[in-house]
């Protein structure tokens, strides 16, 4: 990958690795949503408890909303994030940011021009997203089968769907992390540590036939899905940056996505949606992020793992 999109982070732990991609083209250009809005004692803190965090700010009523939001936006936040999470996924429950919150949110993000997410794992949360007005929702529940009037709420809203099935394919332990680490176009790129993380899986009895089916009605209904991975740290098993992008082509296409779909997912669809307009597409004008590979992607999507240059704004880095 030339660009990620960071969905949450620690602007500590950020603002140094997006200074370092000014300069240094080998890393991956990175922009973010910074803290995301969560609830003072919801996820991810039961997640993030011993690493030192600072204080997160967060919002608890409406009236809170513009000021929480200003706050991410004068850090450098890239777009705003709001976690909506029970714990219901994760066989436990936690508090969530209410309804009237997260539409506030939603609604002083749209008046600083700036894209609003929400994490959702359920339909529930997914609704919930829906019903807040948010530009799209960064998981593809897996509960149930995503419903006909949310499909048809979602079309009419505009909204897309981060499908992150790489990560939810981890979780119904069947995932292709384990095959991905063992394959040498994968592993050879990967330190000891990512390679150990993406050897693993999840396993927490998410549905990955639920994902998919939702995959399929979603792209017949016209909502818009992007490609994502979660794979945001060494926490995540069976993930790792970058090469879980692979797994998430994959499971696009047996979602109902043609391979070159599902390739527009990742690039051209995504860097749109995010108002990257310089990147995602081979144009006079465009950055020069590039991949190059041995085959045909768009005729068989595995030829991306047989890859033989990358550039960054030009600059052809050391493969």
């Amino acid at each position: 990958m030339t660009t990620e999109l960071d969905m949450m982070s620690v602007p500590a732990g950020m603002d140094p690795v997006r200074e370092k991609v000014r300069t240094e083209f080998d890393l991956a250009d990175v922009r973010t949503s910074s803290w995301g809005l969560a609830h003072p004692d919801g996820h991810p803190h039961q997640l993030r408890r011993g690493l030192g965090d600072p204080v997160w700010p967060t919002a608890t009523v409406p009236g809170e909303a513009h000021a929480f939001v200003e706050g991410r936006q004068a850090e450098g936040a890239d777009y705003l994030k709001i976690m909506v999470e029970d714990g219901a996924a994760f066989g436990t429950s936690l508090p969530v940011v209410p309804p009237e919150v997260a539409a506030a949110a939603v609604e002083a993000a749209h008046e600083r021009g700036m894209l609003a997410l929400v994490h959702t794992l359920t339909a529930k949360a997914t609704r919930m997203a829906v019903e807040a007005g948010a530009d799209g929702v960064t998981h593809l529940h897996y509960d149930e089968v995503i419903s006909d009037d949310l499909i048809a709420r979602m079309r009419a809203q505009g909204m897309f769907v981060i499908t992150t099935l790489a990560v939810t394919a981890s979780g119904a332990s069947d995932g292709a992390g384990p095959r991905l680490g063992a394959d040498l176009r994968v592993a050879s790129r990967l330190d000891a540590e990512w390679r150990d993380n993406l050897g693993h899986e999840f396993g927490w009895n998410a549905s990955l036939p639920n994902a998919l089916r939702s995959v399929g009605l979603l792209h017949a209904a016209g909502v818009e899905l992007l490609a994502g991975t979660d794979a945001a740290h060494l926490g995540a098993p069976g993930l790792a940056h970058g090469a879980s992008l692979h797994d998430e082509l994959r499971l696009l296409e047996a979602g109902g996505l043609s391979p070159a779909e599902a390739l527009a997912a990742a690039t051209r669809r995504t860097a749109n949606r995010f108002g990257l307009t310089d990147r995602g597409r081979i144009e006079p004008g465009a950055a020069a992020d590039l991949v190059l590979v041995d085959g045909d992607p768009t005729a068989q999507l595995s030829a991306t793992l047989k890859t033989r240059a990358v550039w960054r704004q030009g600059h052809r880095l050391a493969w």
